[in-house]
């Protein structure tokens, strides 16, 4: 047995069952032992799809995914997804082929120093030296990425270890792994739990923020009993949507900066926040000085760094969300007799009706009959036939970045945790499309819908060569509005409505490209079009696209950077009037006429040297 069918071996041995990735030379041996294996091999178009699948497969069925890239450019290709998946706490082991290790440090082909650039975006660091250790570095590698707060493993594997004789009997698979100095801690501390507990007796204006922790550790039903128990309202974050059904009557919505108003009131004027798996980043918290003014602060998290790093904290929990949770729960039916002393809390009904009227008062419109089409039509129509078809269970969404990611956790409704799939810590445009691809490979049986924009659409829409060649029953739905979106926005706001390179061509054609590949596809421009559309896309047992052509003056509600969570404005509705210039007038602007290149008065005098100037 070579190095390479066992490191196959051990991957078999964690339970793997699809990876995600591209080949390569520093790959072969490894590609060739996976000849003999049951393992399934998706092939991507670039290796940042094989990443982002591979994170998508990890988000939606809370296993660790696993992609592959060779050495040097395949390597690179990946760290985007690799970071995405750091940001957002997502379980992923990615490996890459290196350069045999007499060559290390040689500046060999496609040779690059993989520790090195993978070491802030990972968890931890892996280069296997000697066949012996491969093993128990997959072994450790997988127990790394699954436990504590989750995130992504990076395992070098250079080519001369993959052909290296290795015996099995002489280095079994350890049964159990043992790392020193790496034991996570997962049940909070009693004491934290008890001060919490009185808190929440206490408290007459509580509110929850629901993070990705809840839905990393399965603690929905938990969150909900808790809520329940309590009367506690529960906003989510972006990371967090799912966590809490939404059309619960105690849920809020989303909060921060795109976050609902009742979310961002409730925020603002709590007594007591209880914030769960979340970190308080930027688009959580806005103005940090002014941040939840009148609260106690309870946050519970199992990344003890993350406690008290942006907000201070009254009563810190490091600990599984799901099993602080599950403390706190019987700690409180204990202290009140199932909640009695909590329920009958004057101060706290008072908190509910006046959250109520905020949600009564703020409801969304949705049902424009606008041309060209509003992308809150979409979303009321998607949601529409999911009731009808009586999809609610069976159904996943992966958005893209940008202002059609936004418009769905602002306006769609989730109901189950994994079913809301997005890239929130690094904002990755790109995302959607090979998301959704590692989704339906997750779980065959749920309808998966990709909801993108134009210019994260184009970033990866390769991977629809992916999507055709395996049949992968995907729905892609575009909000079509040849604009980068959000920056266009954010230049009408904060920039005078100076428009600059945010305005695409209508080139390509979308349905055009998708029928390329054999996918079946249609572009909807009439509102009374979507939904019948939407119904066959959902019904099919194909890929599908759809190109919805939509307004490109709407905007989103939004807290500008910086400022208090109450300050919710309104986008500018503007059309984008930025042109874009031909190469025939780029060529003019760089070559220009060649009398006035010699006249001296051209020349700017404040950013040339003289001997520039004199050279000139």
């Amino acid at each position: 047995m070579r190095g390479a069918e066992a490191f196959i071996k051990a991957l078999e041995y964690e339970g793997v069952k699809v990876i995600f990735g591209y080949p390569g030379g520093a790959l072969l041996p490894f590609y060739d032992a996976l000849y003999d294996s049951d393992l399934i091999h998706i092939l991507t178009r670039h290796e940042q799809g094989a990443a982002h699948a591979a994170d998508g497969y990890a988000r939606v069925s809370g296993k660790v995914g696993v992609c592959v890239g060779t050495s040097g450019p395949g390597a690179t290709n990946l760290v985007t997804g690799v970071a995405t998946a750091y940001a957002d706490s997502s379980p992923l082991v990615a490996i890459t082929g290196q350069v045999p290790t007499r060559l290390i440090g040689n500046d060999a082909f496609q040779e690059i120093d993989a520790l090195g650039i993978f070491m802030p975006i990972v968890k931890h660091n892996f280069q296997i030296r000697r066949s012996k250790d491969i093993p128990g570095t997959v072994r450790a590698a997988f127990e790394i990425a699954k436990t504590g707060r989750p995130g992504p493993v990076h395992i070098d594997l250079p080519k001369d270890v993959q052909e290296e004789e290795f015996n099995i009997e002489s280095n079994p698979i350890p049964a159990k792994i043992d790392l020193p100095g790496y034991k996570p801690t997962v049940k909070g501390h009693p004491k934290q739990i008890k001060m919490a507990v009185n808190a929440i007796i206490a408290a007459e204006r509580p509110v929850i923020i629901a993070g990705g922790g809840v839905n990393i550790a399965n603690g929905t039903e938990e969150l909900v009993k808790l809520a329940e128990l309590c009367a506690i309202p529960v906003c989510t974050t972006l990371m967090g949507k799912g966590s809490f059904p939404e059309e619960h009557p105690l849920a809020l919505g989303m909060v921060g900066m795109h976050g609902t108003k009742p979310a961002n009131y409730a925020v603002s004027e709590c007594d007591l926040l209880i914030a769960i798996g979340c970190r308080f980043s930027d688009r959580i918290t806005g103005d940090i000085r002014s941040f939840a003014p009148y609260a106690k602060v309870i946050h519970i998290d199992i990344d003890p760094a993350e406690i008290g790093k942006n907000v201070d904290v009254d009563i810190p929990i490091v600990g599984d969300a799901k099993l602080v949770m599950r403390d706190i729960i019987s700690s409180l039916l204990k202290s009140c007799r199932t909640g009695e002393k909590v329920l009958n809390n004057q101060g706290r009904e008072e908190w509910l009706k006046y959250l109520e009227s905020l949600k009564r008062s703020s409801i969304p419109k949705m049902d424009y009959d606008h041309t060209p089409i509003k992308p809150q039509r979409i979303v009321k129509e998607l949601m529409d036939v999911i009731q009808e078809l009586k999809l609610k269970d069976k159904f996943i969404i992966t958005t893209d970045v940008g202002q059609n990611q936004m418009w769905m956790a602002h306006y769609f409704k989730v109901h189950l945790p994994r079913t809301f799939i997005s890239s929130g810590g690094l904002g990755t445009m790109g995302f959607g499309l090979p998301a959704a691809i590692g989704a339906k490979i997750a779980r065959p049986e749920a309808k998966v819908v990709c909801v993108t924009g134009d210019g994260g659409f184009m970033m990866n829409i390769q991977e629809l060569g992916t999507i055709a060649d395996y049949g992968i029953p995907v729905v892609i739905c575009i909000f079509d509005n040849r604009t980068l979106g959000m920056v266009y926005q954010w230049q009408n706001l904060f920039y005078r409505g100076r428009q600059c390179s945010v305005t695409f061509g209508e080139s390509p054609d979308f349905v055009k490209v998708a029928k390329g590949y054999g996918i079946k596809a249609q572009r909807v421009t009439d509102p009374s079009d979507i939904k019948e559309v939407l119904k066959e896309a959902l019904l099919s047992d194909e890929p599908y696209l759809i190109d919805f052509v939509i307004d490109p003056s709407e905007g989103l509600p939004m807290v500008p950077p910086g400022e208090k969570l109450k300050n919710i404005i309104e986008p500018v509705k503007a059309y984008p009037k930025e042109k874009i210039p031909s190469f025939q007038e780029i060529k003019k602007k760089l070559l220009g006429d060649s009398r006035e290149r010699s006249v001296s008065k051209d020349i700017p005098q404040d950013f040339t040297s003289p001997v520039e100037r004199e050279m000139y």
